[in-house]
């Protein structure tokens, strides 16, 4: 009893090692960090490359935008294949597209053909892989674990990654200094492949849909309207784009501080993301003690405040010991914010468009970080390296204030897994694509109830235009003043089936208060129609209608 009781009361796991009790989380999340070393090292690799064949600080910055890019473009068509097909399956095929970039860099490498254009070519195509990668990998966690353990496994994801950083930059520049970047290339291509092996071995279960897969532009579009109607993710969304316009100059220019403040080579700038990583990886590990201890706004805010102040004492210290100190504390406030808005878009998603919302997270995310990584390689070029830094420490110092107007909400635990549905039998013989299909709902409200029943409805009206309902809108009877009717439409009676199977645990409580204001014996009355044209020609009126009571 004791066990069942502390699993109310605290939904949210608070064991940060307990997802890699799993068998198959775990194998996945240590080659995931294997594979990151090898990425960190890649990525140190080039930007390097790029700081030697290249005098223009644009071209340099623009290393960290084009791997980001490509998630802002192509991250919605993921996460929406994602919600679709095999997430395994997509993560495969995402990490086969990084293993070719790093193979062919390696193979030209080796043959002595590079220049500028074709490094940021490269790295531009890994940075496509890993767009359809992340929406899969994350989304596959609420598949993979319980969704009590799903916060820990965010946060071990951002920690394992952080870990590797500490040391990843650091071997990344003593490979390079010592070998080169042929070698630094071929020792990532080696750890994708590995990764491949690893996804191709472990296999989990997928409650699979009753309903046929949606075409894609339909998929896209329910995704995107459920975001627009939620104002959690929205508010993670805004934040997330905001702090990666700003923040993303500690990393897009790190490699100028590198060079130029602090005259050191490859070895000195893989201190300097070790630095970084080591804070990230102290944040990560102590994230669910800042949990419990303040607020997810409380937790935001403090890590914009502390990127900022990163910012500032880069932009005029000349030492790298101090310019180390600077980026642990920069890296903690990364890691806290990016784990926070994760965690949040995916507790506040359903299983069925969760894909979706993480891509479109994803995708406005990097685009804030492709454009902040233009945007102070221009102000770099233009004024100064440290005329950038500080304007992006002010920057930071706003988007902390931002939570105001954007709070990030407190996690809380809901059942967000689909409950199932019956298919209703109709007196038509009616096609996936037969419709615009109306349905009718009438609910006998006495007056006393008229507040509450609108407050509630307002809720209902978001949670039913979420879930696919189009054209919602609630009807007072004039003669009977009792008798409401709420109404909305779907394209088509698959549209109408594939509302009802996403409707969610949290969503028919709705139901039951709704039920409680209801007046009489009998529950609401749903009265399923088929729209049909009146024009002349019509051989016969299939205007008929079905009445069924739930």
């Amino acid at each position: 009893m004791s066990g069942v009781a502390r699993e109310e009361v605290n939904p949210v796991s608070s064991a940060t090692f307990a997802p890699l009790e799993n068998s198959t989380f775990r194998p996945i999340w240590i080659a995931t960090q294997v594979s990151s070393l090898g990425w960190l090292i890649q990525m140190v690799a080039i930007s390097w490359l790029m700081a030697t064949i290249s005098t223009s600080d644009v071209m340099v910055a623009l290393v960290q935008a084009s791997t980001t890019l490509p998630t802002f473009l192509l991250s919605i068509i993921a996460g929406a294949l994602a919600d679709n097909y095999s997430r395994r399956n997509l993560m495969f095929a995402g990490w086969c597209v990084i293993a070719l970039s790093s193979t062919m860099l390696t193979v030209l490498a080796g043959l002595g053909i590079f220049n500028p254009w074709m490094v940021l070519a490269f790295s531009c195509l890994a940075g496509v892989g890993a767009a359809f990668t992340d929406p899969a990998w994350h989304a596959s966690v609420g598949d993979i674990l319980r969704k009590r353990d799903v916060p820990a496994a965010v946060t071990l994801i951002s920690v394992g990654y952080n870990a590797v950083r500490s040391i990843g930059p650091a071997l990344g520049g003593v490979v390079v200094a010592s070998f080169g970047p042929l070698t630094a290339f071929a020792v990532a291509t080696l750890t994708y492949l590995m990764l491949l092996w690893t996804i191709g071995r472990c296999k989990w279960h997928v409650r699979p849909s009753p309903l046929p897969s949606e075409p894609l532009t339909t998929a896209i579009h329910d995704g995107a309207r459920f975001t627009a109607l939620s104002s959690e993710i929205k508010a993670a969304i805004a934040r997330g784009a905001l702090f990666g316009l700003t923040s993303i100059s500690i990393l897009a220019l790190l490699p100028l501080v590198a060079r130029d403040q602090l005259g050191g080579g490859p070895v000195v700038y893989g201190i300097l993301m070790a630095g970084f990583g080591t804070g990230a990886l102290f944040a990560g590990i102590c994230n669910n003690i800042l949990r419990r201890r303040l607020s997810q706004e409380r937790l935001t805010t403090l890590s914009c405040i502390a990127c900022a102040a990163c910012c500032l004492s880069l932009a005029f210290t000349p030492s790298v010991a101090v310019a180390a100190i600077a980026l642990a504390l920069g890296g903690a406030g990364w890691v806290v914010t990016w784990t926070g808005l994760d965690v949040s878009v995916q507790l506040a998603s359903p299983r069925w468009v969760v894909g979706r919302t993480l891509s479109i997270y994803y995708a406005l995310s990097s685009g804030g970080i492709a454009a902040g990584s233009w945007l102070w390689g221009t102000v770099a070029e233009s004024y100064s390296l440290s005329s950038a830094l500080e304007l992006s420490g002010g920057a930071l110092v706003l988007v902390a204030g931002t939570g105001f107007l954007l709070p990030i909400r407190q996690w809380k635990d809901s059942d967000q897994a689909p409950l199932g549905f019956e298919t209703p039998q109709v007196a038509l013989d009616l096609k996936p694509r037969s419709g615009p299909i109306v349905a009718k709902i009438e609910y006998s409200i006495p007056e006393a109830n008229v507040e509450a029943f609108l407050e509630q409805m307002r809720e209902r009206r978001r949670v039913q235009s979420g879930v696919g309902a189009r054209h919602w809108n609630l009807q007072r009877d004039l003669q009977q003043p009792s008798r409401w009717t709420e109404t909305f439409r779907t394209p088509t009676w698959m549209d109408y089936l594939r509302l009802n199977h996403r409707l969610t645990a949290a969503d028919k409580e709705l139901d039951q208060r709704l039920l409680a204001l209801h007046l009489g014996e009998l529950p609401p009355r749903t009265t399923l129609a088929i729209e049909r044209p009146t024009g002349a020609g019509r051989k016969r009126d299939q205007s008929m209608r079905f009445f069924f009571r739930r």
